[in-house]
């Protein structure tokens, strides 16, 4: 088969979707990868080392997608990729439908299979292809929220971790998932106070558990969500309904509570976001918007910030799959996997994830293996 691995041209975006280990691994089982030429100068890997992996470099993106039978990518086609998909083509990247309409009507009418790494599923119902840049971008939310407190950059003036004689800040982490997990263990580290919500009990158990008390666990429900909302310092959201659009579980009223200098920072923005508040997209060169006095932070590809940690982290996962679709064939690997075939989003003109079907009221159809 013939993979083709483009630039990305998302805003800030340096990550790549193959290394040039991956390369190797699909020219040693026959395959053709072609790679477009700086497609890997963003993470420091350079077309030489692709090149000696056994690659092809093309000069443009033209040329990747009209001669690649498989795309492999980052983030979501752009608009100026939309006329180069073309039908019976697959597409193997994230693509977060839930929050954007037009890339689905896209996706149906260019026909590609596009299959996006959020929502496949391990034999245990977890998102394999999501858990590392979930880690990466839960880390990296206390880091940016570390700094948006700082009085340059419009926040209260706040030390995470406080001082002996200061107490510390208040650090309010919405959804127990990866992410909020991994912020927890950062925001913990440094020496904030943390809270975590979420509506599973069994999830707030498993944190007790990991952080032997030193976190707070708080079943999520609007009277109480609302009361820690208002002391917060930094609110991290985490919500994920995987292959969904993110509920909107705080609202303004509770934004417009916080302190001024107070900081926002929403991870869900992926999927739509889950304060109410959080009304655009952001881009890592112009980072936050203000409202209410509240610092938000809402960059939807925050694992690009740190692109070779993300690129290996998420190529580590992703490789055996794209292996997989290589050597079976899309639709013979999605047979043999269940958990692969709930990646399908959207098949040769139909959405097949619920998900994405019950965000735009569209109608849901059989992934066709």
């Amino acid at each position: 088969m013939r993979i083709g691995v483009p630039r990305e041209i998302k805003a800030d975006e340096n990550r790549v979707g193959l290394t040039p280990a991956g390369v190797m691994a699909l020219t040693r089982e026959g395959h053709v990868v072609l790679v477009e030429t700086q497609a890997g100068a963003g993470c420091g890997i350079s077309d030489e080392e692709y090149v000696a992996a056994g690659a092809r470099i093309v000069s443009s993106p033209e040329e990747v997608y009209g001669e690649a039978d498989l795309i492999v990518k980052v983030k979501e086609p752009l608009p100026p990729e939309y006329p180069l998909l073309r039908p019976g083509q697959v597409l193997f990247t994230y693509l977060h439908l839930a929050a954007d309409r037009k890339l689905t009507e896209v996706l149906m009418e260019r026909g590609v299979v596009a299959i996006a790494y959020e929502t496949v599923e391990g034999p245990d119902g977890s998102l394999p292809l999501l858990a590392p840049m979930s880690e990466v971008a839960g880390r990296m939310s206390v880091q940016i929220g570390a700094r948006l407190l700082e009085k340059r950059s419009g926040g209260r003036g706040v030390l995470l971790g406080g001082v002996p004689g200061v107490p510390p800040a208040q650090v309010v982490i919405v959804g127990g998932g990866v992410v909020g997990t991994n912020a927890a263990k950062i925001a913990r580290g440094m020496g904030a106070s943390v809270c975590v919500f979420d509506v599973n009990a069994a999830r707030l158990r498993y944190l007790d558990d990991l952080f032997h008390g030193t976190v707070t666990t708080r079943m999520c429900n609007p009277y109480d969500l609302a009361a820690a909302v208002r002391e917060a310092d930094l609110l991290i959201g985490a919500v994920l309904v995987p292959g969904a659009k993110a509920p909107r579980v705080v609202s303004e009223e509770m934004v417009a509570a916080m302190k001024p200098g107070s900081v926002i920072v929403d991870v869900a923005i992926d999927q739509g976001g889950c304060v109410a508040t959080v009304d655009r997209t952001t881009t890592h060169s112009e980072p936050t918007f203000v409202k209410y006095g509240v610092v938000h932070y809402s960059v939807p590809n925050i694992p690009g910030a740190v692109p070779r940690t993300s690129t290996f982290a998420l190529t580590n996962v992703t490789l055996p799959y794209v292996l997989r679709l290589a050597g079976q064939g899309w639709r013979e690997a999605l047979r043999r996997d269940p958990g692969l075939a709930r990646g399908a989003n959207v098949v040769e003109g139909r959405v097949t994830h619920p998900g994405v079907a019950a965000a735009f009221g569209m109608a849901c159809a059989e992934v066709p293996v």
